[in-house]
């Protein structure tokens, strides 16, 4: 509004743009500067104040410099009269919220004016604004609407948006449509390695200890050296999302949330994106599974340290349900205990006939068998060969990461050679930018080496069995599972299996040839990996059974 306002007025400009791209290439803030700033000397009015918000949309209240003005105007001292505008539309582009906001500066005398729609206080003039405001908000939606949608098709084609990138991905120029480069999400060799680094942890170790959990691969992380981007040490809430994305098997999408809410939007307003996978599906889904089982709201301590040998791995065939310990006293008062179905137990014979085994003969019988007939080290090979010879057809792939790293070493090698040849011929000054450059490449090509050595090496340990440490590794666990404690005999025997499945004649004892071969890869037998529980068996890769009532 333009209004008669006293020649000693003092002012306060507000200048604003909705994006900070074009707070960085266009002239509109220069531009509101000098015309406001004219206006005002024509007014006769002194600016005294400035507030600039590069890239901050007007829908919304929710803007840095506005808060700090508005609350400045709101002052006892009064430090300015008008609030200085270049359109209505710069200060609030919603309806509601400009006349909310116009009527609170009024309560402190300070009174807000458009340059370009020079309105006064009438009643009629009052309306125009709230009508030129509904515009404005009418126009922002409509102009929101289309961008979305052309950044929906953008996302359709596979080209890139310009959302934060994940760790282990960067961006390829694919090609120039008018002024605009468009770009794809692509697989960044050195960073790659490192994400591969976080799931092998969590799984496998380090060589030197069981799966680590994400604190722990946070320190060792911390500990060798890596950071962030940002320059920054991890957090424990960094690796979970990393160790949580889907992106790192191919699935990425576009437009999942309200930016102004964070709500999840309706799925199909959702645009799935392809981008090229890290990881395979099915290590990406082991830690998926590994993470839920051992969340604290599926692993109850009794699960993990109770006194119990079997809670939380024998399930019963007929329902699937866990064996739980059901007691019982004879006349001679002696109490007898035993591994009983627990929806039996709990609805009764009407929902499964149910399962009754001594708990004494299940535990002797199960690690029994697991001792005799697992760990010895003839059937450790047998087992494990196959997992090897699995993993020797997989160095085509390996080797093809191991080529890119070399490359990436290779070409960061290449350009601190030419850098110093510059520098030696008296072309280059050593001057600060140089050495910023210098210890940039320096930082690609130790990175790059460091994921080189780590792949060459990972891939030289998984491709041999060691007859000695089979035999140490059976002959340590065959103790671990048959002595001392329950709650450490547990442990080990949860490192090793995923369940027993207690049916009428016969158990089965389930468990998988690749958490066998990380476990002596690992020298687990001194130090076990806990497992989570799982509410429900599953077959794993490798079943043995045998009659309960042998």
């Amino acid at each position: 509004m333009n209004v008669t306002l006293p020649i000693t007025s003092r002012a306060a400009l507000y200048l604003r743009v909705s994006t900070t791209r074009q707070a960085d290439v266009d002239l509109s803030i220069p531009d509101q500067r000098l015309q406001t700033a004219a206006y005002c000397e024509r007014q006769g009015w002194s600016v005294v104040a400035e507030y600039v918000e590069p890239g901050a949309s007007a829908m919304d209240d929710s803007r840095h410099e506005f808060q700090r003005m508005i609350e400045r105007a709101s002052d006892d001292d009064r430090p300015f009269d008008v609030i200085v505008v270049h359109s209505f539309s710069r200060f609030f582009r919603d309806a509601f919220g400009l006349e909310m906001y116009i009527r609170r500066l009024a309560k402190h005398g300070v009174r807000l004016v458009s340059i370009t729609q020079e309105l006064g206080d009438d009643p009629a003039q009052v309306m125009m604004r709230q009508v030129i405001a509904l515009f404005d908000e009418y126009q922002s939606r409509e102009n929101a609407k289309h961008v979305l949608r052309a950044m929906k098709e953008n996302a359709r084609q596979g080209f890139y948006n310009g959302s934060r990138l994940p760790l282990g991905f960067t961006l390829e120029e694919v090609e120039k449509r008018g002024h605009r480069i468009k770009k794809r999400i692509v697989v960044d060799p050195v960073e790659a390695e490192l994400v591969r680094l976080m799931f092998d942890l969590y799984l496998k170790g380090d060589g030197t200890s069981g799966p680590m959990g994400i604190k722990e691969i946070t320190k060792h992380l911390n500990a060798k050296g890596y950071r962030t981007r940002l320059g920054a040490r991890y957090g424990v809430g960094t690796i979970h999302g990393i160790l949580t994305n889907p992106v790192y098997v191919g699935e990425w999408s576009f437009n999942k949330r309200s930016s102004k809410t964070g709500q999840v939007k309706p799925q199909h307003e959702i645009i799935p994106i392809s981008v090229p996978a890290i990881l395979d599906r099915r290590t990406f889904d082991k830690v998926q599974k590994a993470l839920r089982a051992k969340s604290p709201h599926n692993s109850p301590p009794r699960v993990i340290s109770g006194p119990i040998l079997l809670t939380g791995l024998a399930y019963c065939a007929c329902c699937g349900s866990a064996m739980t310990l059901r007691t019982g006293t004879s006349k001679s008062r002696r109490i007898y205990r035993y591994y009983s179905c627990s929806t039996s137990g709990r609805v009764g014979k009407s929902a499964c006939k149910g399962r009754t085994v001594p708990m004494e003969k299940l535990d002797h019988l199960v690690t029994r068998h697991v001792a005799e007939r697992v760990l010895m080290p003839e059937r450790l090979e047998a087992l494990l060969q196959s997992v090897v010879d699995r993993r020797v057809k997989a160095d085509a792939e390996v080797q093809v990461r191991i080529d890119e790293l070399s490359r990436e070493r290779t070409t960061a090698e290449d350009k601190l050679r030419r850098l110093y040849q510059l520098v030696a011929d008296g072309i280059a000054e050593p001057d600060e930018m140089l050495k910023e450059q210098i210890a940039k490449l320096k930082a690609d090509r130790d990175r790059a080496h460091s994921a080189l050595e780590r792949i060459e090496n990972q891939g030289a340990a998984a491709s041999r069995l060691d007859p000695d440490k089979l035999a140490r590794f059976g002959q340590l666990m065959r103790s671990n599972i048959t002595e001392g404690e329950v709650p450490f005999r547990k442990a080990y025997l949860r490192s090793l299996i995923d369940a027993v499945e207690v049916d009428q004649h016969v158990v089965r004892i389930h468990g998988s040839r690749t958490v066998l071969e990380r476990a002596v890869f690992a020298d687990r037998a001194t130090q076990p990996g806990v497992r989570g529980f799982v509410r429900k068996w599953r077959a794993g890769e490798d079943s043995n059974s045998r009659p309960p009532d042998s």
